[in-house]
């Protein structure tokens, strides 16, 4: 058998083994109403069958903002040959994520040398095919696996770019030349990927950020403001229509989906928040807290100690959370209320709010089990008590955990091999953006939030099989 047929080969049992992983979780434990799952597949049914992108609210279908449309669009184009079936999509969508494995074959071959690429690529492949946590989201009807093959590609796109750059190539000729093409579709690609999930231009900025590192001569400015125009007309296109829809159906200018989703009349629990961030980063707060939210009612004995600096503010907090349980219902003077306990927390500790809430946060994102869709509990201790209570799930939770830590363990090593290869600037620039954003501007540290980083993390894991410790070229881009 020749090398090539053995390669031929390899990759054939990895794209099966990858896809049989998935079927595996879309017939076994597949989640059918996980999140924000049904809204979509209320916009996507709405909008395919009655021609408007809303839901039933009060019994009449009302137009709404709440999510931008390039999932329920993915979703109603599965409706409209399958009927309304989740099954279909995840389907759909384990197919995706194979692509989307060979996406991140790819990329890693990119950060290669050249002598190793097709042995980097196979063993990116055999990593992506068989990551349980990006497979695990193909079982679900939720953005993830969409957003992550958009990312994958858009990342994939601007490191094509990124080997002109390498090369001294100039795109100062303007958008007819093949760089400009690459900057203006990188742009279109992010901005296809915003109307998946509105963070998704997050790349584009870290893309930025290397372009200034590299172009930072006044002599290179007119490079970098022909690509930073292109990407940025590339990201704008995409998002005209659903601007202009909003526009004209809700008069509002709303190019992405709004942050905080409130209904006329209802309050956007912004001190709520703000008092949060003083205090949560464990993803198990989010469901006794931010997830009860005007639907539950939450019990000050189940939130946890480091949220009360003193028996006073806690006693604060008690009477408040005793008023707001009489209806579910955050009013504006309970939520100002919840907005100063924040202020006055913030003042005391700063560095608690805006440093170590923050870095408690990346660390929650990054090191779970990330079992949040699976039927098995995600705690990790005490130890005695959790083997004695259920030795399946903590056998399980601590497997996923450790296989977790051992994909982020390979790519930080093989970031530390590839450190001087372009490419490498651009995944650590995006790891770096992403994570920040969520830690510091979100509410809820969810861990399927640096999902869409698994590309660059998978990409720099395989550099572990190139075989070779040196820059394979000049420049870090």
């Amino acid at each position: 058998m020749t090398s090539d047929t053995k390669m031929r080969v390899n990759v054939a049992c990895a794209a099966l083994a990858g896809l049989a992983l998935r079927l595996l979780l879309v017939f076994q434990i597949p989640m059918t109403e996980a999140g924000d799952s049904p809204l979509y597949i209320a916009l996507a049914w709405n909008w395919l069958k009655r021609g408007v992108y809303g839901v039933l609210i009060d019994g009449r279908l009302t137009p709404l903002d709440a999510r931008a449309p390039g999932y329920p669009a993915f979703l109603a184009a599965i409706f409209a040959c399958a009927g309304n079936s989740s099954r279909a999509v995840m389907l759909v969508q384990a197919l995706l994520d194979v692509a989307t494995c060979f996406l991140i074959a790819l990329i890693a071959a990119r950060l290669a040398p050249e002598p190793a690429r097709r042995r980097v690529a196979l063993a990116g492949l055999w990593l992506a095919a068989l990551c349980p946590f990006t497979a695990n989201y193909t079982a679900v009807v939720l953005t993830e696996t969409l957003t992550l093959f958009l990312t994958a590609l858009a990342i994939l796109v601007f490191l094509e770019g990124n080997s002109a750059l390498a090369a001294r190539a100039t795109i100062a000729a303007g958008p007819a030349t093949s760089s400009g093409r690459v900057w203006l579709l990188t742009g279109l690609l992010a901005g296809f990927a915003a109307l998946v999930r509105p963070e998704s231009p997050l790349l584009l900025l870290a893309a930025g950020m290397v372009l200034v590192a590299a172009w930072w001569r006044p002599a290179d400015w007119r490079k970098l403001a022909c690509a930073g125009v292109l990407m940025g007309v590339g990201l704008v296109l995409p998002l005209l229509p659903w601007a202009a829809r909003n526009w004209r159906t809700l008069h509002d200018v709303q190019f992405l989906a709004p942050r905080y989703v409130a209904l006329p009349g209802d309050v956007v629990p912004r001190g709520f928040n703000a008092w949060t961030n003083t205090w949560l980063w464990r993803f198990a707060d989010v469901y006794l807290t931010q997830w009860k939210l005007n639907s539950e009612e939450i019990r000050v004995a189940d939130i946890s100690r480091s949220a009360f600096d003193s028996a006073a503010e806690r006693a604060r907090v008690a009477h408040l959370l005793a008023e707001y349980n009489r209806t579910s219902n955050l009013s504006a003077e309970q939520d100002a209320a919840f907005g100063e306990i924040a202020r006055e927390r913030t003042a005391r500790h700063p560095l608690r709010t805006y440093l170590e809430i923050p870095l408690l946060r990346s660390l929650a994102l990054w090191f779970t089990p990330r079992s949040e869709l699976l039927p098995h509990s995600g705690h990790l201790g005490p130890l005695r008590e959790e083997w004695e209570d259920d030795r399946e799930d903590f056998l399980i939770t601590w497997g996923l955990f450790l296989v977790n830590g051992a994909y982020l363990a390979l790519g930080l090593a093989g970031a530390w091999i590839a450190r001087r290869r372009p490419g490498w600037a651009l995944l650590i620039a995006f790891l770096v953006v992403r994570t920040a954003f969520f830690a510091n501007f979100v509410e809820t540290p969810e861990p399927r939030y640096v999902l869409e980083c698994f590309p660059a993390v998978i990409a720099f894991a395989a550099q572990l099989f190139s075989g070779s410790r040196q820059a394979s070229s000049t420049g870090s881009g």
